[in-house]
């Protein structure tokens, strides 16, 4: 069973769809990366597991089905976490589950920070919680790269070039690596590229994964990580540019969170071993019910 709708947010509408409806586990909600890079991510997640439990997918404003207004002042971790307390109390969701991937993981600590209720667990999948360490480990990645791909991604950041296809070839070769190993097909790709909602993911963190630049470049929560006390799971490919050293970095952070790492994978298990992916998620989710 599935269903879908929009519902009214600050700024404008977002649409959502609820796959499963297996009233007698909790939901689980998924945030999806980018910013700005829509529920497509998430949806071998929901396939896989809403036999078992409700999943929810939504995009956030300014990408997939959602609106996509002009207006940059939207564009903060603050309405993004309003927004998620208003999806859930236009749902009545009063008991979830949730499941946060990339910069899904900045929006799930800044909501547990909030100290909401009714959330029995939390999974930060492929972490990032500190840009700095986002930054520095995409700066070792990248000496492990070829000489001329390396110049080339230097340069055009210098000159201010990013948006050249010299710098997006370059950018290719790093996420081939450390973003996604297998290779998706061109339906899904241009699925993803017509979703992809690039004002937001320009604005809030940059040109490309590994240069920041927007307005998340400064973020850190690892000060105040301690103060969640839902239970966490906290995953990563080997590959991943969320490193497995700052996820578990994270994992230690929170107290009786859990660890685990895909070792065949780089920042997209859900499709590079999803067997794994989901098989870990579920029996987590489960333990916490």
């Amino acid at each position: 069973m599935s269903n879908e709708g929009f519902i009214n947010v600050e700024g404008g509408r977002i649409w959502y769809q609820i796959v499963g409806d297996n009233r007698d586990a909790i939901p689980l909600i998924t945030l999806h990366g980018g910013p700005g890079s829509s529920h497509l991510g998430m949806e071998p997640l929901a396939e896989a597991l809403g036999s078992k439990r409700p999943v929810i997918m939504y995009d956030q404003l300014g990408c997939g089905q959602s609106d996509r207004p002009d207006d940059a002042s939207l564009w903060t971790i603050e309405r993004f976490v309003r927004e998620l307390a208003a999806l859930r109390d236009a749902l009545g969701l009063k008991k979830v589950h949730i499941l946060g991937h990339s910069w899904g993981t900045m929006l799930l600590a800044d909501y547990l920070l909030t100290q909401p209720e009714g959330v029995a667990s939390a999974i930060f999948s492929s972490p990032c919680l500190s840009v700095t360490r986002w930054i520095e480990d995409a700066d070792r990645y990248r000496k492990e790269l070829p000489e001329d791909v390396q110049v080339v991604l230097s340069e055009c950041e210098a000159n201010g070039t990013t948006d050249s296809e010299a710098y997006q070839n370059a950018e290719k070769v790093y996420m081939q690596k450390y973003l996604c190993r297998v290779e998706r097909s061109e339906e899904e790709k241009a699925r993803r590229k017509a979703a992809f909602g690039e004002a937001v993911y320009n604005y809030m963190w940059g040109p490309s994964e590994f240069h920041a630049t927007g307005t998340l470049r400064d973020y850190d929560q690892t000060d105040r990580l301690h103060e969640i006390t839902v239970p966490s799971l906290f995953t990563c490919g080997f590959y991943d540019e969320a490193s497995p050293a700052s996820t578990e970095y994270y994992h230690s952070l929170i107290a009786g969170s859990e660890f685990h790492v895909y070792p065949n994978s780089s920042h997209s298990p859900i499709v590079e071993e999803p067997e794994a992916y989901f098989r870990t998620v579920e029996a987590f989710l489960r333990k916490h019910e």
